[in-house]
């Protein structure tokens, strides 16, 4: 079964990310989807996620992972040694979330921001969950 991710769709980094996994997901199992989107949104909202959640948020097996942990998670099942940062799991939560937070606090600045959702090519738009877009 595939697993979800969801993303902000208007962060350059975010953005970078996605494509970053699919280029190393050569089984395809992730499905992508906008944070702004009515479906993750409602993704969201069905996981028990405040509304306010804009972090990364990795949907497997009904159970909704945030942050660090779905991070951490996604790069387990990614092609090629990214794999092995999966060991830092046994970092307790709050302290991985450290750097997470940091990272994520900053990433318009550090990286940018679009005006708009990612618009994924032909080639992978079948990755990408449909849903209408929103602007936060």
């Amino acid at each position: 079964m595939s697993k979800i991710i969801l993303f902000d769709g208007v962060c350059n980094f975010c953005s970078s990310s996605v494509n970053f996994i699919i280029e190393r997901d050569k089984r395809a199992i992730f499905k992508f989807g906008s944070l702004q989107s009515e479906l993750g949104e409602m993704l969201k909202n069905k996981a028990g996620l405040p509304e306010d959640t804009d972090s990364i948020i990795l949907i497997e097996n009904g159970k909704a992972y945030d942050k660090s942990t779905a991070a951490l998670r996604i790069s387990k099942e990614l092609d090629g040694l990214w794999r092995l940062f999966y060991v830092f799991i046994i970092v307790p939560k709050p302290l991985r979330d450290i750097a997470y937070n940091i990272l994520a606090r900053n990433r318009y600045k550090w990286f940018g921001q679009m005006d708009q959702c990612m618009i994924p090519s032909r080639e992978i738009r079948d990755r990408f969950l449909g849903g209408t877009f929103k602007r936060r």
